[in-house]
């Protein structure tokens, strides 16, 4: 390993290296902001696909993919004890139904009138309607069941999703307008596109609220 002669060698003044200048805040600005932009993008990148991808289907209801639209009926019979008096232990009679035939989703829109009760079970591409003989206990649940478009078009609505569903819906919102708002920031720091870039974006906002318009009437 060969080292280089200082000056007392005879070897000239030893070359070291130049500190690296700190960069000024307007560089840590350009530097977070592309950081940010970054990663926020792929985290969110299935989730932009599948949103991009849901939307074109709701905008055209008429497709249909998979086996389309299944309706069946099943009957059955409530444990003793389902209703003492005027009560219901609803918790307890989804429980059975969901047992018994397989009943999925949330559970709901509850009624009790005389000798009748209802309840309807709901999920994404899903729905089932129980009528109950409150004399008997004998029910009938129509189950309606629709295909997997159906189920992903629900999904981009939240529609009888719960309530984890709807968190991510609203993240997703929050993480997709933070790709949105550090690209543009990114975008002012680009000196030889930037006028081009913003007139661009301009452009685009004009049609889409001309576009608004016209839909609007």
């Amino acid at each position: 390993m060969s080292v280089s002669p200082g000056p007392e060698a005879g070897g000239g003044s030893t070359v070291r290296p130049t500190p690296a200048r700190p960069r000024n805040a307007r560089a840590q600005w350009n530097l977070w902001l592309r950081w940010l932009h970054t990663y926020t993008s792929m985290i969110s990148l299935l989730v932009v696909l599948f949103f991009a991808l849901t939307g074109i289907t709701l905008n055209h209801p008429d497709w249909v993919f998979g086996t389309g639209e299944t309706t069946r009926e099943v009957n059955g019979t409530l444990p003793a004890g389902w209703i003492q008096g005027e009560t219901v232990n609803w918790l307890n009679v989804a429980e059975d139904l969901r047992e018994q035939q397989g009943l999925r989703g949330r559970a709901g829109d509850t009624r009790l009138d005389g000798t009748e009760a209802s309840l309807a079970f709901a999920a994404p591409g899903y729905s089932a309607d129980v009528v109950i003989d409150t004399r008997t206990g004998r029910y009938t649940a129509r189950v309606l069941q629709q295909d997997a478009l159906a189920v992903l078009n629900d999904l981009h609505k939240g529609r009888d999703a719960g309530s984890a569903w709807k968190w991510l819906i609203d993240l997703s919102g929050a993480v997709l307008g933070l790709v949105a708002v550090t690209g543009i920031g990114i975008l002012l720091f680009l000196k030889k596109t930037r006028r081009q870039a913003l007139g661009v974006m301009g452009a685009a906002s004009v049609l889409v609220l001309l576009l608004a318009g016209v839909a609007l009437r």
